[in-house]
């Protein structure tokens, strides 16, 4: 029964040989996945910590939208950055301090 891809392998094999970089024999797959290995390092500490700030903001805001979207929602930092520079909110209106007053010091009638 002659099917659509029976000689695939057969057929492209000696056209791919040492073009991909994911190919055992390469040569050049180590030394890629070695140069790319410190960006891909990098990019997580970077989203790890702007992701972690960015959710600790819209969680203490009570921002519950935007803490879901920022949860599920990987860019690499891009919506996290968004947020924080023009989706926060001031930091004088949400964070006041809420003191009570010391004893003896209210207004006697």
């Amino acid at each position: 029964m002659y099917t659509y891809m029976h000689d695939f392998p057969q057929f492209y094999y000696p056209y791919m040989h040492g073009f991909s970089p994911f190919y055992y024999s390469s040569s050049f797959a180590p030394t890629f996945f070695l140069g790319l290995l410190p960006f891909l390092l990098l990019a997580a500490i970077w989203t790890i910590l702007i992701k972690g700030y960015t959710l600790w903001h819209a969680a203490r805001n009570g921002q519950k939208k935007w803490f879901v979207a920022l949860l599920v929602i990987n860019t690499l930092g891009i919506l996290e950055i968004i947020y924080l520079v023009w989706f926060r909110p001031n930091s004088s209106n949400t964070h006041q301090s809420h003191t009570t007053p010391a004893e003896g010091s209210s207004p006697k009638a």
